[in-house]
């Protein structure tokens, strides 16, 4: 087990020691008052002061104690972009961006052992800038395993599975919808990017905690393929049927597929794998069946999904 913290450097609360001692280290507009959203106000860090400042707490914060993890969090916008008394205010746009990035890579130079996680409101904070300096980086704050498929498949259009964090979370989901889903299928739906899981697991039953274990001793045998293997969208989670992805490493193959709904008892179709040797053989490791690879490719898999919200992980090893 590791150690993990989370932090949000860029905010002050009006009601604490930092802001009685320098109110002006705040972005604000002369004549206006003062929004706050969640008792914060956001302070200028494109002031040099401000930098100096952030830096020595962060620097202390992670020299106190064996941190291994940093979630970095930004969870409002500029809703007062002022500087009183700067002969050209506006240029905290984009100095506060370059005084950001110019505090993680000196974080990160003293610290070299610590991951640093970005998150802003959920994904507000993605571009590459925060890519190149970051380990990863909080995809959405909605973590429902069905809206997930259609926002995670849209991340995978530009960034790569093993930056984007994906969690399971309890269910029903009390946060959005109350939807019902089972561990499976929040479990595959979160096995397509970097595998956490974010529920009480002081809730769950022994039942429930014997699955996750090999739902996670599952999520590591193929880890390598989906953050480093080649991706395939085999299908769009559109409408209200099948979805799925494909990863290929080597001679290496894991599909992960997911079914929203079956409609009129129609049998699933066949998902046609791609990135494979059409004159080879593969071996499902899930059932044992032996496949050509021509026949994968332009036939296509069953994978065995019925009913509403089910899912299913199936590897296969060229042979």
């Amino acid at each position: 087990m590791q150690f993990g913290i989370w932090v949000e450097p860029e905010m002050v609360n009006p009601d604490s020691d930092l802001y009685r001692a320098h109110p002006d280290w705040v972005q604000f507009q002369p004549g206006r008052k003062r929004t706050e959203l969640r008792n914060q106000l956001v302070l200028n860090l494109a002031r040099e002061d401000v930098q100096e400042y952030l830096w020595g707490q962060l620097d202390a914060l992670l020299s106190s104690a064996p941190i291994d993890y940093v979630k970095w969090d930004f969870n409002r916008c500029f809703t007062d972009a002022g500087w009183p008394g700067e002969a050209y205010p506006q240029r905290l746009w984009v100095d506060h961006v370059q005084a950001f990035y110019a505090l993680l890579d000196r974080l990160r130079a003293a610290h070299p052992g610590v991951a640093f996680e970005s998150c802003s409101g959920g994904g507000g904070r993605i571009d590459l800038g925060v890519l190149s300096r970051t380990d990863q980086v909080w995809t959405s704050d909605n973590t429902d395993p069905l809206d997930r498929l259609a926002i995670q498949h849209g991340f995978s259009q530009i960034h790569p599975a093993r930056v984007m964090a994906a969690w399971v979370t309890d269910s029903p989901n009390t946060q959005l919808n109350g939807r019902v889903s089972s561990l499976r299928f929040r479990f595959v739906s979160a096995m397509a990017g970097v595998l956490g899981v974010g529920g009480d697991l002081t809730e769950w039953t022994e039942d429930e905690l014997a699955e996750a274990r090999e739902w996670v001793e599952l999520y590591k045998d193929i880890r390598p393929l989906v953050q480093r293997g080649d991706q395939y969208r085999l299908r769009a989670p559109q409408g209200d049927g099948l979805s799925a992805v494909q990863y290929v490493l080597g001679d290496e193959t894991v599909v992960l597929a997911w079914l929203q709904s079956q409609r009129y008892g129609e049998p699933v179709p066949a998902l046609r794998l791609r990135g494979l040797d059409p004159t080879a053989s593969y071996e499902c490791r899930e059932t044992g069946e032996i496949h050509r690879g021509a026949v994968l490719q332009h036939h296509g898999l069953r994978v065995g999904l019925r009913g509403d919200l089910d899912a299913a992980v199936l590897r296969l090893r060229r042979i």
